[in-house]
């Protein structure tokens, strides 16, 4: 297992020492080498250039700001002074902001962070040969220099039916939500109780009102009893299903979610869920790092924030071997070995898809338990 990234994480302890278990502790006899000696040489051949594309104004400027305020506690962490970071608010105009990026000669760019974004994005920088690591988790805009490190919904319910299955549950429901999500969902789903040698037994969409839900919950029985039930929404959808799943459709089915759930404070406080089964990324590093961003800042940082601090690790891992002012060492990015960051292990696959290792949490009486341990390699 390759932890590429993994030294840079120590600096989340302030001056304790963080090492995954699989990771080796650097050495502590080998000198640290002297900076390379820069005095007198122009700025473009003492800092790889790098853009950061997220809304910093507008009804995303909170996120957008966490992100990059978690990108700069990165550069902090890792003492990464041969990387110049600028900053483009998305809010005022995507086009307008991958366009500057690339006249200023930012040789790649973080972000954006909406996958029509992306899109917009991608059409600037790619004729320019400036690869994209963006923070969606929409997997159509992956591909062709585009890569993203945003947490793919599939990922997350494979990983959730792959235990189900684990523990003798083969048939399979859903409830998905109108639109994009609840289709990728249920393609997801039944793809991947197929593999498993399992049986979906009914699918049904719903509009997140009351009626939609009760009425979506009353039909799922309809082609006889299952042993588990994707809930394919976020948790506050969650908590309001529950309830009409247990009246209309079943009593004892295994409540499954998605990595949605993870940012829910709601959940682990209600009744209904508790039982209910999620796979996500393991938040055991993420809870070192809002601590510590929230003593910097003053406010919690967005969950979302930390695909910031692990773009930097990752771009911090690839310019230890990326000449000043060359183009950006694509084939870097993809080590079968995998990169560790805040979220865990990851890796990106040849479509431009970060793989990431996921744990199965339960819902107990106010709180969540891993009951299933992310895996610490590929």
């Amino acid at each position: 297992m390759k932890w590429a990234g993994a030294s840079a994480i120590v600096f989340l302890a302030g001056c304790s020492t963080v090492i995954p278990r699989g990771a080796e502790a650097p050495p502590t006899t080998t000198p640290t080498p002297p900076p390379p000696v820069t005095a007198g040489l122009p700025d473009d051949l003492k800092h790889h250039r790098i853009a950061l594309l997220v809304p910093l104004s507008g009804q995303n400027a909170g996120i957008g700001q966490s992100l990059a305020n978690a990108t700069t506690m990165a550069l902090l962490d890792t003492k990464a002074e041969n990387i110049r970071m600028t900053s483009y608010d998305t809010a005022k105009g995507v086009t307008a902001a991958a366009q500057n990026a690339i006249r200023d000669g930012n040789k790649l760019i973080i972000g954006p962070l909406l996958s029509d974004n992306v899109v917009a994005a991608a059409n600037i920088a790619r004729p320019a040969g400036v690869p994209i690591l963006s923070f969606s988790n929409d997997s159509g805009v992956a591909g062709n220099n585009v890569y993203i490190l945003g947490h793919v919904p599939s990922q997350s319910i494979s990983r959730v039916v792959d235990y189900a299955k684990s523990k003798g549950m083969t048939r399979f429901a859903a409830l998905v939500p109108n639109g994009v999500y609840g289709q990728r969902a249920s393609s997801t789903l039944l793809r991947e109780v197929k593999d498993i040698g399992g049986t979906v037994v009914s699918i049904q969409p719903f509009t997140r009102d009351s009626q939609s839900i009760e009425a979506a919950t009353k039909k799922l029985s309809q082609n006889g009893e299952f042993d588990a039930l994707l809930l394919a929404d976020n948790g506050d959808m969650a908590i309001k299903a529950a309830p009409y799943i247990r009246k209309n459709a079943s009593a004892t089915a295994k409540i499954l979610g998605t990595d949605l759930w993870n940012t829910s404070s709601n959940l682990a406080g209600a009744p209904s869920m508790r039982g209910a089964w999620f796979a996500s990324v393991s938040d055991s590093l993420y809870k070192q790092y809002a601590d510590k961003y929230r003593a910097r800042y003053g406010t919690p940082p967005f969950r979302l924030s930390s695909l910031g601090y692990d773009s930097v690790l990752l771009t911090v891992k690839v310019a230890r071997n990326w000449k000043v002012g060359s183009p950006f060492p694509i084939n870097q990015l993809i080590d079968k070995g995998g990169f560790i960051g805040l979220d865990g292990v990851f890796r990106f696959k040849p479509d431009g898809v970060a793989e990431r290792a996921l744990e199965v949490q339960e819902i107990r009486n106010g709180s969540f338990a891993v009951i299933d341990p992310a895996p610490r390699g590929f």
